[in-house]
């Protein structure tokens, strides 16, 4: 008898379905940022990592690093620049206490950012990454499993 491989199909945790649906949403989350990507707007990332794993997803944005100024002065600068903003910070401890205060900051100053697409993908991929530089890993991890369906054209 031949062992199981990881990430064969019969070795998954749950349906074949359910990672079907997941990689449904995720390619419309995609889309959604690369709509927020073609019109121009700023997205808000902890390190030059995340910047990295969302370029190899294939987006080309103005991105800006939220973690080499003060809070008050980078908030102040985006607010200043009168595009939108979207924040896609880590959903670890700090990722989330450094979101917060951008949201607060910004609102203070009349910006309403983008934490929507963030939330989705906080919700979408649960407990099995924790940070954006995570993303193109699972993103291709869900392209292999659901290879040789029909919800990986969209993307």
């Amino acid at each position: 008898m031949r062992p199981r491989k990881p990430g064969s199909k019969r070795y998954l945790k749950a349906p074949l379905i359910v990672y079907e649906n997941r990689m449904e949403q995720m390619d419309n989350l995609l889309d959604e940022l690369q709509d927020f990507v073609d019109k121009g707007s700023i997205i808000v990332v902890e390190g030059k990592r995340d910047v990295i794993a969302l370029k190899s997803l294939g987006f080309h944005a103005e991105f800006r690093l939220a973690t080499h100024y003060s809070i008050v002065n980078f908030c102040e600068d985006l607010a200043k620049n009168g595009k939108e903003i979207v924040i896609l910070t880590d959903w670890d401890r700090r990722g989330n206490i450094l979101a917060d205060k951008l949201v607060k900051n910004l609102h203070s100053l009349g910006v309403n950012p983008d934490t929507r697409i963030r939330e989705l993908i906080v919700s979408l991929v649960q407990k099995e990454i924790k940070d954006i530089e995570s993303l193109p890993g699972y993103v291709e991890k869900l392209r292999k499993i659901t290879k040789g369906t029909d919800t990986t054209d969209s993307l």
